[in-house]
């Protein structure tokens, strides 16, 4: 028996994490086992359908992509995917003309963002804010 070609590829976005399973199929795309199409918000559908749109139809219908996000929000948990989907498919066709094509429209589809929330200090509530203090 042939072996399968399986790909595990992951995408991070501040606190968010997703895990994209590639496989090949017939275009299937579920996010936490919901269907790409039929998940809420708007917004963040549209988001992960980003790389599946500019790679073209043609790259996408030959495989099915299973991805499990957790921690963040679900705008971090979509752009996590994002990133995810984006690389799976780079990895899966070997393509450069795709990677040009992800890289002029949105480079964080392939390379993540690193910036991170700034940790809180003491003498005060937040990252840079400080107790007020009143001489009179």
């Amino acid at each position: 028996m042939p072996a399968k070609k399986v790909l595990v590829v992951s995408g991070k976005r501040k606190t968010a994490i997703a895990r994209a399973v590639v496989r090949a199929g017939v275009g299937k795309v579920r996010i936490n086992l919901i269907p790409v199409e039929i998940l809420e918000p708007e917004i963040a559908r549209e988001k992960i359908m980003e790389p599946l749109l500019q790679a073209g139809v043609d790259v996408w219908k030959q495989v099915n992509i299973d991805i499990k996000t957790s921690g963040g929000g679900y705008m971090g948990q979509a752009e996590a995917a994002r990133m995810a989907v984006a690389n799976a498919l780079l990895k899966w066709t070997r393509s450069s003309h795709i990677r040009t094509v992800f890289t002029e429209y949105d480079r964080t589809m392939i390379v993540g963002d690193s910036r991170r929330k700034e940790t809180k200090k003491f003498g005060g509530p937040g990252a840079r804010a400080k107790k007020q203090k009143s001489y009179r």
